[in-house]
């Protein structure tokens, strides 16, 4: 059961008129955190916009995409408001609608129903709809059905994926469907909208994916975690020249969601606020969870003027949150996997724990081909370490890793407490494990790991019930305050 509000972050308190000021700015730093209707026209934008900022009078404003949609205003087609970035997990909503989002945005009700995503939260359907109606202004169908437009937009602009594959990449049922959909909310048929902007690439090349973000982003950090942790074979990581990954450092790894199978290569775009991600032609019909997992990897929906307002009024964290604007704290691709990771990783280096999960997935992934090198394993699902014995592995963590395997998953924007408590319930999780995984599968921003020897390190303390105590001046944002500490500015 999900009860209770999450903390309200600073840019959530902001009236009309601020959000106008705002606009005037095209501030980017509230990308994503609102959308204004323009009553002239008929169209709501981003408040980055680089169109002519309409009259005060004119502009309405709305708390997401979907509930401009929902108030009859239709995308711009300039700013395109299908690339912008989405809530940070710290906001004024329940944990309730935060679960329920998290859900939908990874394509919940592309096959599933209302009723099946309400029992899955432990809830009706009918409060289900009441509470996210009442927090975000649209019911559960009318944000998912915003989702798969906003995707099938995407696809039209960027790619020249035929339209039927482009209807059943955004999740529509059918191409009938999907054109009654669309001209619905955009006034125009899909395919006048792509002779109006053109595709760059053949039907049969890789699916190139724009996932934007609200600057700054330390993208040297968040590459020099993963690459530190990068598993052979399902992962790689390309620092750039001389180390370096100021817009040059890319990630790959290998992917499998559902039965769909392949592979991509994610870069930096610093000139345009973006992560662009090239996606094999294999992996189109799982694109909406695809990139809900990219931007839980990456921390793509974080707001870094929050965060450093707050941990920059601490003197130990404030030339930190200078040297590093936008670190991110790197979430997971792949819950199970990182979960696997956080395991194995426990009383030992980052480099052994890293040796451990390439042989399991040797041992127990299965074999993929894709053009770069090095890149040709699939991490073993769960059902694929049930069975013991998982070779090279210390029995206790063996054993924990099969109860991990058998358990429920853990799933982005569950209930920290309720997750947090499952975890230290499994013998061989204890605190530092349960706050670690918290940090990164559940994307959680309040999460501190107050037993890490590097916290402790850092804060040059000993005690965790001292560190949890020092750490309480940096809620809601814990889990940034620890990724300062691991990187030390």
């Amino acid at each position: 059961m999900f009860l209770g509000s999450s903390a309200i972050s600073p840019v959530q308190k902001m009236d009309a008129d601020a959000q106008y000021r705002a606009l005037l700015a095209r501030d980017r730093r509230f990308d994503g955190v609102f959308f204004v209707g323009v009553s002239t026209t008929g169209i709501y934008c981003r408040p980055i916009c680089p169109a002519r900022t309409p009259g005060r009078a004119r502009c309405t404003f709305y708390r997401s995409a979907s509930e401009a949609e929902g108030a009859g205003f239709r995308a711009c087609l300039r700013c395109r408001p299908e690339l912008a970035p989405g809530h940070a997990s710290v906001d004024a909503r329940s944990r309730l609608t935060t679960a329920a989002l998290a859900r939908l945005d990874a394509g919940a009700l592309n096959e599933g129903s209302v009723d099946d995503l309400a029992g899955a939260l432990g809830v009706s359907a009918r409060h289900l709809r009441r509470t996210m109606e009442a927090e975000i202004g649209v019911v559960p169908l009318a944000y998912a059905a915003s989702k798969r437009l906003a995707l099938a937009k995407r696809l039209i602009h960027d790619t020249a994926m035929p339209m039927t594959e482009v209807a059943f990449s955004s999740g529509f049922s059918s191409l009938r469907r999907f054109n009654a959909a669309f001209v619905a909310q955009f006034a125009r048929p899909p395919s006048s909208m792509r002779r109006a902007t053109g595709g760059r690439a053949g039907a049969d090349a890789m699916i190139t994916l724009r996932l934007d973000y609200r600057p700054p982003l330390d993208w040297e950090a968040l590459l020099r975690f993963i690459a530190a942790r990068a598993i052979l074979g399902v992962e790689r990581v390309d620092l750039g020249a001389s180390g370096r990954t100021i817009g040059t450092g890319a990630y790959y790894r290998t992917v499998h969601i559902g039965d769909a199978r392949g592979y991509l290569v994610a870069r930096h775009l610093p000139a345009r606020s973006a992560v662009v991600v090239e996606v094999s032609p294999s992996l189109a019909g799982v694109l909406m969870p695809l990139v809900a997992r990219l931007r839980a990897l990456f921390d793509l929906d974080a707001e870094p003027s929050a965060v450093a307002a707050r941990l920059a009024k601490d003197p130990l964290l404030a030339p930190m949150v200078r040297a590093r604007p936008g670190l991110r704290v790197p979430g997971a691709f792949d819950a199970f996997e990182t979960a696997v990771r956080a395991v194995l990783g426990q009383q030992i280096s980052v480099k052994g724990a890293t040796t451990l999960a390439g042989a399991i997935a040797r041992d127990r992934g299965t074999s993929i081909d894709t053009p770069y090198e090095g890149l040709d394993r699939l991490f073993p699902a769960a059902k694929a370490l049930l069975a013991p014995p998982i070779t090279g592995v210390p029995a206790a963590r063996a054993r924990t890793i099969q109860i991990l395997a058998g358990a429920p998953p853990i799933v982005r924007g569950d209930d920290p407490a309720e997750t947090e408590a499952r975890l230290l319930a499994m013998p061989g999780v204890g605190p530092w494990t349960a706050g670690y995984l918290m940090m990164r599968t559940l994307g959680w921003p309040d999460a501190f790991p107050a037993a890490d020897l590097g916290i402790k390190k850092a804060l040059g303390e000993t005690s965790p019930k001292r560190i949890e105590a020092r750490a309480e001046a940096w809620r809601p944002w814990r889990a940034y305050a620890a990724m300062h500490l691991w990187t030390g500015g």
